[in-house]
């Protein structure tokens, strides 16, 4: 398809959304209607003047008209997960099944496009131009946290801020399993918390497309990490640090140690071989390198 036809087709599918005529929108663009449909139709020739001017009647910004345009269909690729790259011997939650973790990426990854369509069809920006850094992790830490209420035996905690969810048929200690989650775009970190409890941790790392906005999950771990508390804790408190230029403090952090690190890493339930090299990452344990381990040999 040439240009003109993508770039007419798309200014007719924002026409409609907005739900304009075609001599409505001819009119606030100074063009006549008959034109406005041969350029709808790819028939018709335009200048930029007359691009801006379409951009200007469809309150849509020249340049986002343009890259809204030519913006890929997402394929399938970006929508589901490789299996190959799921290592089935990892343990993981009582009562979680790999095929819940697959369905649950699938679903968020799924979500994020479904929105980045929407707002790319609309002429806006992708949803990380909008919610950046932490915020944007946080976002997708809920949605994949959603996905596994939908897609596990794992429900949302009701009850309590920690953990994040919880399988009341499994217990663990006499009480429900929990499960916590963070996503983060950081390959290899480790976890953080703002209270660094005892129990299951999933930390999610994920990459985003840079003309799409969509999200590609790369890795994903799962380990029981001992709580700050723990005569061997696996978490190290941060602090609540004060920024320089706002004056905002930060929340109460704490970070895993590089032994709780490990045994996320050693977690790995799913690993893109091409988008992580994890050979030259340190480790330290209390104990022998488990046979599931990434770095088992």
């Amino acid at each position: 398809m040439d240009a003109k036809t993508t770039i007419g087709r798309f200014v007719r599918k924002l026409r409609e959304q907005k739900q304009l005529t075609q001599d409505q929108l001819a009119t606030r663009t100074g063009i006549t209607y008959q034109y406005l449909s041969g350029l709808e139709n790819g028939r018709e020739n335009f200048s930029i003047d007359v691009l801006e001017a379409l951009a200007g009647a469809l309150s849509v910004p020249f340049a986002q008209l343009v890259a809204a345009a030519f913006a890929p269909e997402p394929s399938a690729s970006t929508l589901t997960a490789n299996s190959k790259y799921f290592r089935p011997q990892v343990p993981l939650p009582p009562g979680m099944k790999l095929s819940h973790v697959e369905a649950a990426i699938n679903a968020t990854q799924s979500i994020v496009s479904g929105i980045n369509a929407n707002l790319l069809t609309a002429g806006a920006k992708a949803l990380p131009a909008y919610i950046q850094g932490n915020n944007f992790s946080g976002l997708v830490s809920n949605m994949l946290c959603d996905a596994l209420n939908d897609h596990s035996s794992y429900k949302h905690n009701s009850h309590q801020a920690y953990p994040d969810l919880i399988n009341a048929a499994a217990k663990v200690a006499g009480k429900p399993a929990g499960l916590e989650i963070k996503s983060t775009i950081q390959i290899g970190k480790g976890g953080e918390s703002h209270n660094g409890h005892s129990g299951w941790h999933l930390i999610a790392c994920f990459q985003i497309e840079e003309k799409t906005g969509n999200i590609r999950f790369i890795h994903l771990m799962f380990a029981v990490l001992n709580g700050h508390n723990h005569a061997e804790p696996d978490w190290t408190y941060v602090g609540s640090k004060v920024n320089a230029e706002t004056g905002s403090r930060r929340t109460e952090t704490y970070n895993t140690t590089l032994i709780g690190t490990t045994k996320l890493r050693d977690g790995s339930v799913f690993l893109d071989p091409d988008a992580i090299d994890f050979k030259r990452w340190r480790q330290q344990r209390r104990g022998a390198t488990p046979p599931y381990s990434i770095f088992a040999k």
